[in-house]
């Protein structure tokens, strides 16, 4: 395996931590949903022009979430 290759689009990964900030002016039932997907699995959607990762989850309630992160903060299941 690559160490240094990103995962791909539709890979299911896994959140190793937040990143600073990612929280900040977030709701609080947003900010639950996403505490609770650290260590979990969740779907890469996709990168955008600058590298962010998009991942995409279902909170507890069924709504889906989508955040964007930096690769580093996201591994390969």
């Amino acid at each position: 395996m690559d160490l240094n290759k990103n995962p791909t689009p539709g890979e299911l990964v896994v959140l190793k931590e937040l990143p600073p900030g990612l929280l900040t002016g977030l709701p609080a039932e947003d900010q639950e949903a996403i505490r609770e997907i650290i260590g979990k699995t969740v779907r890469l959607v996709e990168y955008d022009d600058a590298g962010r990762a998009e991942v995409e989850f279902t909170d507890r309630e069924g709504a889906v979430h989508s955040i964007w992160v930096e690769p580093r903060f996201i591994a390969s299941r």
